[in-house]
């Protein structure tokens, strides 16, 4: 596949990286990557994955485009409000970059559907806000080999990492099952600043940029922290590997999907 001249201008400040160049922008208009949730982790990643020049995006969400969203969901306008989340993050997408085919599933991601909707995609990024979505999807994930990004943010803190299967821990392994319901607030109850979204969710997409080119290191066995408050970041090493993790250890007891609370996949 030969780069037509608008993407040699398009993509030209990846082409002069070395690390990218012209195989690797290739690599990329031919890669597939699921977001989901069109919150405020996934909006920031979807526009730098689009802009990027990935090929397919999925969107995943089932909510529609709140006022209160607008302040850290970028992917969203105020004209985008009571219109479906990924009906509205298509059309920024289509804006941003026409070589990007966009897929839409306006669902609540759940145990009956998941499979399905990861099969075909190269990366997943979890862009969700509750706990039993985000264990929903390391699951799925580790059972159907595909790698992914998990991201978390609250208040002025943020957390990352990545799952390559057979090359570090899960989910499950650092976190081995949702806390008690309500031991946690949410964003919409501890508050969240809208930066700390485009931070992590940009980090995310950068992740997938790096998996689907084959370069620098991942963050496959390290979980990153960032405290925007003091700006400090934190790179903590994970265990390569957890004997007992109830999904990818010696002996899983988790052989099939199975739904821990009502998926809600955006970031409210």
């Amino acid at each position: 596949m030969a780069l037509t001249d608008e993407q040699l201008s398009r993509y030209s400040r990846h082409i002069t990286l070395k690390e990218i160049g012209a195989k690797g922008q290739k690599k990329l208009l031919a890669a597939k990557v699921l977001i989901i949730g069109a919150g405020g982790l996934g909006a920031p990643a979807a526009m730098y994955l689009a802009a990027a020049g990935v090929g397919t995006i999925g969107i995943a969400d089932s909510d529609k485009v709140e006022l209160s969203n607008l302040q850290r969901q970028i992917i969203h306008t105020t004209n985008d409000v009571g219109k479906s989340k990924v009906q509205s993050a298509a059309e920024t997408i289509n804006a941003l970059n026409p070589d990007v085919n966009v897929v839409t599933y306006e669902a609540y991601i759940n145990s009956k559907n998941i499979a399905d909707i990861i099969k075909n995609y190269d990366f997943i990024i979890d862009g969700t806000d509750n706990f039993p979505a985000k264990f929903l999807i390391n699951d799925a994930c580790v059972l159907g080999g595909k790698p992914f990004c998990h991201a978390g943010i609250l208040r002025f803190e943020g957390q990352l990492m990545t799952y390559i299967p057979g090359k570090g821990p899960c989910y499950r392994c650092i976190f081995e099952a949702p806390p008690p319901k309500d031991s946690v607030p949410s964003c919409r109850e501890a508050g969240v600043i809208g930066a700390m979204a485009g931070i992590i969710g940009s980090m995310q997409a950068l992740e997938a940029v790096k998996y689907i080119t084959g370069q620098g290191e991942m963050l496959s066995g390290s979980m990153l922290i960032f405290d925007g408050l003091k700006m400090e970041w934190r790179k903590v090493k994970l265990p390569k590997k957890v004997h007992s993790c109830p999904v990818c250890g010696d002996n899983p007891r988790i052989t099939e999907l199975f739904d821990e609370g009502q998926q809600i996949c955006s970031l409210k």
